[in-house]
């Protein structure tokens, strides 16, 4: 069982990693519908927070029905981090998550995120001050380190887990990997078999289908697995992976009737929570996922991702449903917007 302090995330929990633009009240509403077993916030910039930034505290918006989550921020001045974590606490989550794994410049250049691989002392003391500064669990995302020459992931796992830490998601690239290559999870394996390590260790990176997960479970034993970039536009994939983790099988993939209902809920919801404007131009960036591999899909994504009218959307949408009712989906990847996706969130 992956306990963080009291709570009980049970046998191989399923997490929603925490993503900029993505992992707002909307969308987390439907993973958790499938299946996610912890989720996260946005990461919350602390001196957003301490400033009374709009953008920044709508972020501490969470439900009861999205229970258990942890509210993530990131920063680097530690009285900042201090004051930030008073006002998080008044949110009422089940922990605190502290991002030292985005790899983004503009986070970076601040030492913070993974900036601070750079300086594992100070990423320590932050640690420290923090779990002194609150009664939640505390946990940490990180990655492998800043580049290859620096991978000291075991050490610095037990040196946080030394200063109080409960919990740890460790995403198996450095910094500079950014999110090319594959993701090595054996220097996650590596922290989880550290004898002196009795905290959970969840590992991240790469996990896009249910054999995957399976698989890494078994090869490298990790407590759970986090999920990012697989869940957006696809929060079929938390059911996927338990249905497969229960039975050996495959269940079959979200018919075209559930994308579409799934697309219209989470437009609704974003509209409800962000806002008539907002609401429409953030849910621009799960349409391509959604509906990935169906063919000739092309001309209704850019509909949907030209017009503010609400109607239209909506019409659109039942368009999809009436005109591609018993097209199959291709096995072929349409062509993927990485840069959207990947411009601003550790996953």
């Amino acid at each position: 069982m992956a306990k963080i302090g009291n709570l009980d995330l049970g046998e191989f929990p399923l997490l929603l990693a925490p993503m900029e633009d993505v992992s707002d009240p909307p969308f987390r509403a439907l993973c958790k519908a499938q299946g996610c077993d912890m989720m996260y916030t946005e990461f919350i910039s602390v001196e957003g927070l301490i400033r009374d930034a709009d953008k920044s505290v709508q972020k501490l918006d969470i439900y009861d029905d999205e229970r258990p989550i942890g509210i993530q921020i990131f920063g680097a001045e530690i009285e900042s981090m201090r004051l930030a974590t008073e006002i998080v606490e008044q949110a009422k989550p089940e922990l605190i998550d502290i991002n030292y794994g985005c790899p983004v410049k503009k986070v970076v250049c601040r030492l913070a995120g993974a900036g601070i691989l750079q300086n594992i002392p100070l990423m320590v003391k932050l640690t420290e001050e923090i779990v002194k500064s609150t009664n939640l669990p505390v946990t940490v995302k990180t990655r492998l380190g800043w580049d290859d020459n620096s991978i000291h992931i075991v050490e610095v796992a037990e040196r946080l887990q030394d200063v109080g830490i409960q919990g740890i998601s460790i995403h198996g690239r450095t910094r500079k990997q950014m999110y090319k290559g594959e993701a090595d999870w054996s220097e996650i394996a590596k922290v989880k078999e550290n004898p002196r390590m009795h905290i959970p260790v969840f590992g991240n990176g790469d996990i896009d289908t249910p054999e995957k997960a399976v698989a890494y479970k078994n090869k490298y034993g990790v407590d759970g697995v986090m999920i990012g970039r697989a869940s957006i536009g696809y929060p079929w994939i938390f059911r996927e992976i338990k249905h497969y983790i229960k039975t050996g099988t495959l269940l079959d993939p979200p018919t075209l009737q559930e994308r579409v209902d799934a697309a219209k809920e989470h437009l609704t919801r974003s509209i409800e929570w962000k806002g008539d404007k907002l609401g429409v131009v953030e849910m621009r960036r799960h349409y391509t996922n959604y509906f990935k591999n169906l063919p000739n899909i092309k001309p209704y994504r850019a509909r949907l991702v030209s017009t503010m009218d609400h109607a239209e959307l909506y019409d659109t949408l039942d368009e999809i449903l009436t005109v591609f009712a018993g097209v199959p989906f291709i096995q072929e990847l349409v062509e993927a917007t990485e840069e959207v996706y990947q411009t601003s969130y550790d996953a």
